[in-house]
């Protein structure tokens, strides 16, 4: 059965790496867009689910006190992967009705927030800086959730923002988790800080540089107000079933 639930684990990981990067430079909303965006969504949602019973089955098997840490470690990373993949889609289906989410969103949220501040507390305690490191990150993202979910939008096209964020993250869980993997190849630990954060780094920055990037489009073209700026455009073009 495990081996059966790692070949899916590898398999969801494989269709994300291969298909991330398309929905980057395709138009957005696009038809290339949405359907390689969909086959990076339901690779990430494996990966994250086969995670967490990969990792619970490593935290009931080994009875080393390392692997059993580290176990549960990779358990609160999976939860921290599909908020952010479960986000970045579901912010389209809500985006009409801000401060309306529903109670997988509320849930998720607050599962990301709990287990990132037990996660903290623990890399706290046992001076695990790669444990602490993450923890920051599942925190932000928790409570960003949860402010998305109960406070009203304070811009526009804050579901672009929240959508493109989401996903560019996902992709950085995707690049983190090939290279944990291969690092051994390169020299490295599997544990090594660099490893671990170089891709969150980099990937922060460049989420940080496009978002301000669709800002200033959005913010500073008189075509957005007139509907012929993608400001006005994407919201047919983001356009999904709507659920609670």
């Amino acid at each position: 059965m495990l081996k059966m639930i790692l070949d899916l684990h590898i398999a969801g990981g494989s269709a994300a790496l291969a298909s991330m990067f398309i929905p980057m430079v395709a138009r957005k909303g696009g038809t290339t867009h949405r359907r390689s965006g969909w086959v990076f969504v339901a690779g990430m949602t494996t990966v994250s689910i086969t995670a967490l019973a990969l990792s619970a089955a490593r935290y009931l098997t080994d009875p080393r006190p390392e692997a059993k840490a580290f176990a549960l470690f990779l358990f609160y990373i999976a939860i921290l992967t599909g908020e952010g993949v479960s986000s970045g889609i579901r912010v389209l289906r809500a985006k009409n009705r801000p401060g309306r989410a529903g109670v997988w969103d509320i849930g998720l949220s607050t599962l990301l927030t709990a287990t990132a501040v037990a996660m903290m507390v623990y890399g706290i305690v046992a001076s695990r800086l790669l444990f602490t490191g993450f923890a920051v990150i599942g925190l932000v993202n928790g409570i960003r959730g949860l402010i998305c979910a109960f406070a009203a939008p304070r811009e526009q096209m804050h579901w672009w923002f929240r959508h493109m964020s989401s996903m560019l993250g996902s992709c950085i869980a995707a690049v983190t988790a090939f290279l944990v993997v291969n690092a051994p190849q390169a020299g490295f630990s599997r544990v090594s800080l660099v490893v671990w954060f170089t891709p969150a780094i980099v990937g922060s920055i460049a989420i940080g540089t496009w978002t301000q990037y669709y800002k200033r489009r959005f913010s500073g073209s008189r075509r957005a107000s007139r509907g012929t700026f993608p400001a006005a455009a994407a919201e047919d073009l983001y356009t999904l079933p709507r659920t609670s």
